[in-house]
């Protein structure tokens, strides 16, 4: 988008073009080395990083043209109201976005971060980027009105996304996704390139839609997150130190022979799937088992993971059928026609402690896997989910846990009930 802002211009040199063309080499090749070289596990911190340089990318243009454009003048009324959007959605999604990044990535705390105060910075931040509108639209071009208006957008990106609780980032990193469009639709009027603008107006629309959908899955208001409340304000009930202790462990073995005599089998993918890199276990478990005529359908909550879709990607890339990953809703009402339901790194989708209140997942629709005549959990440990609540469901009667990696645990399982289902 810089590069177009820059051609469009039509002021550059010849040392402009050489240092536009280097940098631009520069990049595609990083983007390209990067792209190659990143594991599955870490595609949700770099899509939201991505998101962060769509949105400074934007909030740049903004800038530039401000800085240019006005050029000591009062700017007109249909450049400056695009311009200042520029900037502060532009703003607003770079700072969001790497905050995000952070928590995704594990640098940050994936607990929700509020701190004393919080609310009324949150809400100075809003007046101050109202203030700075009005300076940048109302008056003749001031340096200090594009100063506050990008400080508040950037703050108000930040005080936005740290109190959001890592359980809620599918969602976080889907509405800065939408601002990213929306950014980049801006940045289009301001430069008047009609691609830009039909770009980013898809972008913003469909990950607007997105959002929606999936803050309905989660029982949450969008206006919510906006307001810097998403994630907080729940009480510690089922805190992660209630952790369940009259567990059951189980054996790769066990499981096999309950895979290799069960009718249906449900399997709910998580995190830790993706975490261990295991989709090509899983699917070869469901293929052994399909292809001895069992039942296997896969349950897809639609925030499992750290990023919209990423368990459907997941699964995708080792293809799995579509028409096996079943939704919410539809996977619900199969769960107590199931036999087996193999719960595989999902926590906070599948915890009953959602169903009660005074909690951080108070009203979050979950997977009803309780239902299954029987259920096994894959884990590493008893280390609760990114929400920090401790899941009952780890001691149900007919629960059992299986304390191993993903990969290695699947490969385990696949042996045993290779040996039952050739018996």
């Amino acid at each position: 988008m810089i590069v177009i802002t820059i051609i469009a211009d039509g002021k550059i040199n010849a040392a402009g073009w050489i240092a536009l063309v280097a940098g631009l080499v520069l990049g595609i090749l990083y983007g390209v080395v990067k792209a190659r070289k990143v594991k599955m596990t870490d595609v949700p911190q770099l899509v939201s990083l991505f998101n962060a340089v769509g949105g400074g990318a934007a909030a740049t243009i903004g800038i530039f043209d401000y800085l240019q454009v006005a050029n000591g003048t009062h700017l007109a009324l249909i450049l400056s109201i695009p311009v200042v959007l520029d900037v502060i959605i532009g703003g607003t999604t770079f700072s969001g976005s790497l905050i995000a990044t952070g928590k995704l990535a594990g640098h940050v705390s994936g607990k929700p971060i509020i701190f004393p105060g919080s609310r009324l910075c949150n809400a100075l931040s809003i007046i101050a980027m109202v203030v700075g509108a009005v300076w940048m639209i109302g008056l003749p071009q001031n340096y200090w009105a594009l100063v506050l208006e990008l400080v508040a957008a950037l703050v108000f990106g930040l005080l936005m996304t740290l109190p959001i609780g890592g359980a809620d980032m599918p969602v976080v990193v889907s509405l800065l996704n939408a601002f990213t469009g929306l950014a980049v639709a801006f940045a289009g009027f301001v430069i008047d390139h009609q691609v830009l603008i039909i770009a980013g107006a898809l972008v913003g629309a469909a990950g607007t839609i997105l959002t929606l959908q999936m803050a309905e899955a989660m029982n949450r208001s969008v206006a919510n997150i906006l307001a810097g409340g998403f994630g907080g304000g729940a009480s510690d009930a089922g805190a992660a130190d209630d952790v369940p202790v009259n567990v059951k462990e189980t054996s790769a073995d066990d499981i096999g022979l309950q895979l290799a005599y069960a009718h249906n089998v449900m399997i709910v993918p998580g995190y830790g799937l993706a975490a261990a890199q295991a989709q090509h276990e899983v699917a070869e478990l469901a293929k052994l088992l399909t292809d001895h005529g069992i039942n296997v359908n896969y349950a897809i909550h639609p925030v499992a993971g750290r990023m919209p879709g990423h368990m459907n990607v997941l699964l995708a890339d080792v293809n799995v059928p579509y028409e096996e990953m079943k939704q919410m809703d539809e996977a619900n009402s199969m769960f107590e026609n199931t036999d087996v339901s193999l719960v595989i790194g999902a926590n906070d989708v599948t915890n009953p402690m959602a169903r009660k209140s005074g909690n951080a997942i108070s009203g979050m629709p979950i997977l009803d896997v309780d239902k299954s005549k029987s259920v096994v959990i894959i884990k590493r440990s008893m280390h609760p989910g990114y929400a920090g609540i401790a899941n009952p469901l780890f001691s149900d009667d007919q629960a059992r846990m299986f304390f191993a990696d993903a990969k290695k645990g699947l490969k385990d399982i696949i042996a045993a009930a290779k040996q039952y289902l050739d018996e």
